[in-house]
């Protein structure tokens, strides 16, 4: 379950399912945002009857929430601030993550998205809890 909220409206929401936060990084384009959502809807990361994570968001037909998150792509190796040098511009993070959007809606039935440079509340409850991070 999570959602986000801009402006006191909610913009996207679902029930079980995978919330996504996206960052894009100044290289990317349509064949990485092509491939990220392939590998999001097919990571087997719900667990089957025998509770093995051997399930897909496509095999539990659970709902997908994108939120776009530019300090993702903040390097942190080095000195007290995060550095920002290989994130995306923002119009070229906007049309990717939106992309990625696109994409999702066209291949699997419940996508929800945050918005792109908005201030964003995103609620999450994280059933396990299980995160990871793909790259």
């Amino acid at each position: 379950m999570a959602n986000v909220v801009v402006d006191g409206d909610c913009v996207g929401e679902i029930d079980q399912g995978l919330m996504v936060l996206i960052g894009v990084q100044a290289d990317d384009d349509d064949a990485v945002a092509q491939h990220f959502v392939e590998r999001i809807l097919n990571y087997r990361v719900f667990g089957d009857q025998d509770g093995k994570m051997n399930l897909s968001l496509r095999d539990i037909e659970g709902g997908l929430l994108l939120v776009p998150q530019f300090t993702l792509a903040a390097n942190t190796k080095k000195g007290r601030r995060p550095s920002f040098t290989s994130a995306a511009k923002p119009e070229h993070g906007k049309a990717i993550f939106y992309r990625m959007v696109d994409i999702a809606r066209s291949i699997h039935p419940v996508v929800e998205s945050g918005v792109f440079g908005a201030d964003m509340q995103v609620q999450l409850t994280n059933d396990g809890p299980v995160s990871f991070i793909l790259d």
